[in-house]
């Protein structure tokens, strides 16, 4: 065998045993989950902004397929997979699910840097919050202070906008989210600490309409560096179970 084809060879090889390694990384889903993030790329994501579904569930099947192949453009420069995980380099469009959900129960672990502001849309609508909950991250004057894991796009002094408890881990460490969207009503516990009970998530595009009945998962950022591990999601049917 030459000296090209034991390279390729070698390349294939070490190729091969880095996507294993990232495979190995993802904690396998729990029972009734299935995993939105395969470990080692981008598989069944797309990507979208703040924007209204009504609108972009509008466009023509032609134009629609231009808007998704640009998004896919645009994931590919801010977005990457790093030792078995989803990395995004704090610009960009969102991380968005292909297949649309329902009533779910949503686990996930992230791990920002300081001055960021990210969340997670839920049916596509805007979202449960994560951002610097430090004095340093210059958005106390907003509801930082009280941190992550609330309704924050609800109306103000509406239940469920800010989280119940601080429950936010130090810069550097994993935050775990276990969120339950059942109809309208929205749950959320960060690191074991129930922050939003059973609360109604308003629709930020129709604040008098309803919310759909079923949208893709996105996943925000902007600001700086987030990670994200360990996306889980179980659907729930008709009746809470």
């Amino acid at each position: 065998m030459n000296t090209t084809k034991l390279l390729s060879l070698f390349a294939a090889l070490a190729a091969f045993a880095t996507s294993t390694r990232a495979a190995e990384a993802q904690t396998p889903p729990p029972k009734g989950f299935t995993a939105l993030f395969n470990g080692k790329d981008l598989a069944g994501w797309w990507g979208l902004s703040t924007e209204d579904p009504k609108k972009w569930r509008a466009l023509s099947p032609e134009d629609f397929a231009k808007k998704k192949t640009a998004s896919l453009a645009d994931l590919k420069q801010h977005w990457s997979v790093q030792k078995g995980e989803l990395v995004n380099d704090g610009k960009g469009l969102y991380l968005t699910t292909e297949k649309d959900y329902a009533d779910f129960e949503l686990l996930v672990d992230y791990n920002m840097l300081p001055k960021g502001d990210s969340g997670i849309y839920l049916r596509g609508v805007p979202q449960v919050q994560i951002w610097d909950f430090t004095k340093e991250g210059g958005k106390w004057n907003i509801g930082a202070d009280k941190g992550s894991g609330g309704l924050w796009n609800n109306s103000p002094g509406a239940p469920g906008k800010d989280p119940l408890v601080l429950a936010d881990k130090p810069f550097g460490e994993w935050n775990k989210f276990r969120i339950t969207m059942i109809g309208e009503k929205v749950t959320i516990y960060l690191n074991d600490k129930l922050v939003v009970d059973n609360a109604k998530l308003e629709n930020y595009f129709d604040r008098k309409g309803l919310l759909p009945k079923a949208g893709p998962i996105q996943l925000q950022t902007h600001g700086s560096e987030i990670r994200w591990r360990n996306v889980f999601v179980r659907e729930i049917k008709s009746g809470g179970k």
